[in-house]
């Protein structure tokens, strides 16, 4: 019989029964793309309000809408305000290493689905943290644009993904304290046509939020540039890290 006449619902179920779907934690079988099996479910920690209302920290009481923590109201960030689906943990760290570095790209729909009710209702427009070219040629992709493009899909949110550019390459973050950090990618970020960015409200896009210091830097450039509102949408942030 030729593959022509088989019909499509058929297809549909070989293909399912070669390669059914898997959780995106652990891999094991489950009922559906994108659906996490229970216990890396169970993995989880969704976060949500009571948080802070410029960093996203998780409070321990709901003292209303515009609360602040004590580093925010000491130290007010640059931008105006971070969301994350997740706290940083086993399952959400697997979660974004695959798509990272081990090249599982659907992995950024697995994200945006779980991203997209954080995502303000009239933003104007996202943008994805961006890599400095040296890395994104070793890479061959950015996760930060695969996962705004899973999200432009589902919300009708234009992505803008040259505007914002990396001009220097830095070392990996990881390891160094917030203060570190920030005076490593201080500078690393311009606008390349700041036209583009006035007066909007941009949703900067990343897959980890640690200490901010890449999304102050990113929004310090925007917020120079024009942009009237930057705030941040991530998949995972690590709650308790040192800012």
């Amino acid at each position: 019989m030729r593959l022509a006449t088989i019909p499509v619902a058929a297809i549909a179920q070989l293909v399912a029964l070669a390669l059914p779907p898997r959780c995106p934690g652990c891999g094991v079988v489950v009922e559906a793309d994108h659906r996490f099996c229970a216990g890396c479910w169970s993995g989880l920690r969704f976060l949500g309000d009571p948080a802070c209302a410029a960093c996203g920290t998780p409070l321990p009481i709901d003292q209303g809408p515009g609360m602040r923590c004590a580093p925010c109201l000491s130290q007010p960030p640059v931008h105006d305000g971070v969301r994350a689906a997740v706290a940083y943990g086993p399952v959400a760290r697997d979660v974004a290493l695959k798509l990272k570095y081990g090249g599982r790209l659907a992995l950024a729909t697995t994200m945006a689905r779980l991203m997209c009710r954080h995502l303000p209702d009239d933003a104007d427009c996202l943008i994805p943290v961006p890599l400095h070219r040296r890395r994104l040629w070793t890479r061959g992709y950015n996760q930060s644009v695969l996962i705004a493009t899973a999200l432009a899909g589902m919300r009708g949110v234009p992505v803008l993904r040259d505007t914002l550019r990396r001009t220097r390459a830095t070392p990996p973050l990881r390891g160094m304290n917030g203060r570190a950090r920030a005076k490593m990618v201080r500078g690393a970020f311009v606008v390349a046509d700041p036209a583009v960015v006035a007066g909007k409200r941009i949703v900067l896009i990343d897959d980890v939020h640690t200490s901010g210091a890449t999304i102050d830097a990113c929004a310090l450039a925007l917020r120079r540039a024009g942009a009237a509102r930057v705030t941040a949408l991530c998949w995972a942030r690590v709650v308790g890290a040192d800012d």
